[in-house]
């Protein structure tokens, strides 16, 4: 597999998809791989990583290879002829976007949620404490900008809480925001829930009531130009189903 994703022993990972996922192999041969693309939100790369290892491992000769990023970006992509077979986003509205291009190859599935957090750096030293402490004049905040799906939960919870924000910067995908509070370029950021996680002992998280109002849901869909339509439908069902499922749990997403 090339890129992010890392390889599980064969033996085990096929147990994984045993009960979930069919074992259509690769027909161009042993010594051939299909690469079989899939764009997912860059929050989703954790958990994608590992399910992409045990589809590798159940289906010879498939490589996935994946493309993470904000989902405006890679619907964008998508709809301007990028070779993807998979699409993962962090909200309808993304969605929305290619079904709407006709380009999905099937209806899509809603399969996961997500919610917002705040992330501090390890420590906590501007003392930020709910979302009030973001409107600080001297806060360094980080959010994404509103044509991605953390953004636009930002601005929900932002008009729920009746503040104003102040960024000093606007990204372009969740993992962005992530970085530069993990770095110490911004005093905190908002990002999603999974994303503290994967932050570990570089970053604190600080929940708010307010996330509730904004919770994101996670659609998945085959892309209708794709060459490997099977194998990305597969996929699909994989994300979607019981191991699927399990994975998402694993990683702190919340359950459909």
């Amino acid at each position: 597999m090339r890129g992010l994703v890392r390889r599980l022993p064969g033996a085990a990972a096929v147990m994984l998809l045993a009960a979930g996922c069919g074992g259509v192999a690769a027909t161009e041969g042993a010594e051939d791989t299909v690469p079989l693309r899939v764009y997912a939100a860059a929050s989703l790369q954790q958990p994608f990583d590992e399910l992409g290892e045990a589809f590798e491992a159940a289906h010879d000769g498939v490589d996935v290879e994946f493309n993470f990023a904000g989902s405006s970006t890679l619907v964008q992509q998508i709809r301007q002829g990028a070779p993807a077979d998979v699409f993962a986003s962090a909200n309808p509205e993304n969605m929305d976007k290619l079904v709407e291009a006709g380009l999905h190859g099937s209806a899509p599935v809603d399969f996961t949620a997500n919610t917002l957090m705040i992330a501090v750096p390890a420590g906590n030293p501007a003392g930020v404490t709910d979302l009030t402490s973001l409107t600080q004049e001297d806060l360094h905040l980080v959010v994404c900008a509103p044509e991605v799906p953390c953004g636009a939960a930002t601005e929900i919870v932002e008009q729920a809480a009746g503040l104003t924000f102040s960024p000093v910067s606007e990204e372009q995908s969740v993992t962005d925001v992530l970085n530069k509070v993990t770095s110490g370029e911004a005093d905190a950021g908002l990002v999603y829930v999974t994303d503290v996680a994967r932050g570990g002992d570089a970053v604190e998280g600080i929940a708010f009531p307010e996330a509730q109002e904004a919770v994101n849901i996670y659609p998945i869909t085959t892309v209708k130009d794709s060459e490997h339509l099977e194998l990305a439908q597969e996929f699909v069902d994989l994300v979607s189903g019981p191991r699927g499922q399990e994975i998402l749990d694993g990683y702190g997403f919340v359950g459909r």
